[in-house]
């Protein structure tokens, strides 16, 4: 028997694939009751300050950010509310080259487009990039990083200002479309159609703030009788692709 790396590689993003839908059903029951990840929320952050991280505990009222210290206590993660080790109002002015950062680790659940594939040359048929319909669920390993910092207005009062990066790496599955010709068939087949595939791979996203852009690495079956005839048939291919943050 031989051992095929790309056959595994089919197999084991298909089986997250029903990993992926569930979180995606879990998730999207509280998805309008949160709110976008580029901004700051409640929630436990490793802060920086210079050389300095710790674990801090940020609660996030109107134009206040609160920061509560963190310990641990019977192998559990406590926060000090007795203390607040920083908090930053716009009306405080800080000192312009102090700039505070916060970074936060998640699940990262996103529906993705890939309007770009580009496939690679198959014999005699040149590398093709096609445009093809298609959407898939996308399951990863986040981590956002937002820095905090004030900026003086005309006024001598502070703007505090929030710039958000996110970076995440996982595997995504979907449905899509290809154009069935004899070009794509080696002129096994004589009619033309789009035909349904499911697409499934591994992606790796950036989001700076508003922006989100990715770069996929997937393979593709053709979902009706004519996969054994297509040429790109559980063959790897480079896309380009938006999500839409799902939790």
């Amino acid at each position: 028997m031989q051992f095929s790396p790309l056959k595994n590689a089919n197999d084991f993003i298909g089986s997250v694939g029903l990993i992926a839908v569930v979180c995606l059903v879990l998730s999207s029951c509280s998805v309008m009751q949160k709110t976008a990840k580029k901004d700051l929320n409640n929630g436990y952050y490793t802060q920086y300050i210079g050389k300095l991280k710790q674990k801090v505990y940020i609660d996030v009222e109107n134009e206040i950010v609160y920061i509560y210290p963190t310990t641990i206590i019977n192998n559990q993660l406590r926060i000090d509310t007795n203390t607040i080790s920083k908090f930053y109002n716009r009306e405080i002015l800080l000192p312009s080259k102090q700039v505070v950062s916060f970074s936060m680790p998640s699940l990262d659940v996103d529906f993705l487009t890939i309007p770009l594939k580009y496939r690679t040359r198959q014999k005699d048929v040149p590398q093709q990039l096609n445009t093809n319909l298609n959407g898939a669920v996308y399951v990863g390993y986040r981590t956002d990083k937002y820095v905090l910092k004030y900026i003086e207005n005309p006024k001598g009062k502070a703007d505090r200002n929030i710039n958000h990066v996110g970076f995440s790496l996982g595997v995504f599955t979907g449905l899509g479309n290809t154009s069935m010709s004899p070009t794509t068939t080696y002129n096994n087949l004589q009619q033309e159609y789009d035909g349904i595939v499911w697409s499934k791979g591994f992606a790796g996203i950036v989001a700076v703030n508003n922006f989100t852009l990715g770069i996929t690495l997937g393979f593709d079956n053709l979902l009706d009788n004519n996969k054994n005839i297509w040429i790109y048939q559980s063959k790897p291919w480079l896309g380009l692709a938006f999500g839409l943050n799902l939790n």
